[in-house]
C-alpha cells in the first residue's frame, strides 16, 4: 500500500506499482546498496542521510490514517555516505550529512514495491537548492564509479509534475509533448543528451509540465552517472491522465 493508492485511478496505480516491482529485478545480482535521489529533499549542498537505522518521514498531509502507518525499515548505509562524499569532493562539489532525516515518500513509496523485504542498505541524497540542472548532471558524473561498486542508483521524481495541471484536461497535450521530448532526449548520445537536459526549459511545454523542476532533477543525476550508456524507456503510463515515462540507463 502507498499513499498514492488513495488518490490516483486504480488502473494507473496498478500499472505504476507493477513497473516498480520490475525495477527490483533489474540488478543482475543483489546490490550492495541503493542510492536514491528523491525529489522531496533539497538542501544547501548535496546532503546525505547517514542514520544507520533511518526513521520514516511522512512528508505529506491530509491522507487517511493508513498512509501514516506505512513501514519500510531498510537499513541505512553510512559507509556509502562516506564514499559519496569522497567522490563529490574529488569533483569539487561540497556536500554535507544529516544523521536525523528519515526515508521520505520519494523513497519508501516506490522502493516498498521494488524491494519489499527492505533488506538492502539504502542511502538518500538530496537535491541542491537552486535546482541548477548542470550542477545535478555534474553530481551524477562524480558518482558514476559507484555503478561498478555494486551500488544501484535510483532517481525518484516524476516526468510530469504540475499539481494544478493534473486536474486540467487541457494539460493532456502539454504532458504528451514534453514526454515525447524527454523520451527522445534520453536516447541520444551522451553529449547531446546532457546538453538538452541542461537546457530542459526550452523543451515543449516545459514550464507548464514542471512549474518547479524538483521532480525532474533526479533524472539529471542518474543521466550524469550513466556515462556513454544511452537511455531507454521501459515504462510509459499516466497519472491522473497525464503522460509519464521512466528512464533506464545501462
Amino acid at each position: 500500500m502507498s499513499y498514492v493508492d488513495f488518490n490516483a485511478p486504480k488502473a494507473e496505480v496498478e500499472a505504476l506499482a507493477e513497473y516498480w516491482r520490475r525495477v527490483g529485478q533489474l540488478p543482475s545480482s543483489r546490490p550492495r546498496a541503493l542510492l536514491v535521489i528523491s525529489a522531496h529533499w533539497e538542501a544547501e549542498v548535496p546532503t546525505l542521510m547517514t542514520s544507520p537505522n533511518p526513521p520514516m518521514l511522512y512528508d505529506y498531509y491530509g491522507f487517511p490514517p493508513a498512509a501514516y502507518e506505512i513501514r519500510w525499515p531498510a537499513p541505512g548505509a553510512p559507509w556509502l555516505g562516506a564514499r559519496v562524499r569522497t567522490l563529490l569532493a574529488e569533483a569539487d562539489i561540497p556536500s554535507d550529512v544529516d544523521d536525523q532525516r528519515g526515508f521520505d515518500h520519494g523513497t519508501f513509496v516506490p522502493l516498498g514495491r521494488s524491494f519489499p523485504q527492505a533488506d538492502v542498505p539504502t542511502l538518500q541524497l538530496s537535491l541542491k537548492q537552486g535546482l541548477d540542472p548542470e550542477l545535478h548532471l555534474a553530481v551524477g558524473r562524480a558518482l558514476a564509479p559507484l555503478r561498478d561498486e555494486g551500488v544501484f542508483i535510483i532517481g525518484s521524481g516524476m516526468s510530469y509534475h504540475n499539481m494544478r495541471g493534473f486536474a486540467a484536461a487541457q494539460a493532456d497535450a502539454e504532458a504528451i509533448a514534453f514526454d515525447a521530448w524527454l523520451r527522445e532526449t534520453i536516447a541520444l548520445p551522451r553529449n547531446e543528451r546532457d546538453q538538452r537536459l541542461a537546457l530542459w526549459e526550452h523543451a515543449p511545454s516545459a514550464r507548464r509540465v514542471h512549474p518547479r523542476e524538483e521532480h525532474l532533477l533526479p533524472l539529471m543525476v542518474v543521466a550524469g552517472a550513466a556515462g556513454d550508456d544511452r537511455g531507454s524507456v521501459p515504462f510509459s503510463g499516466k497519472v491522473f491522465g497525464k503522460a509519464i515515462s521512466a528512464a533506464h540507463f545501462g
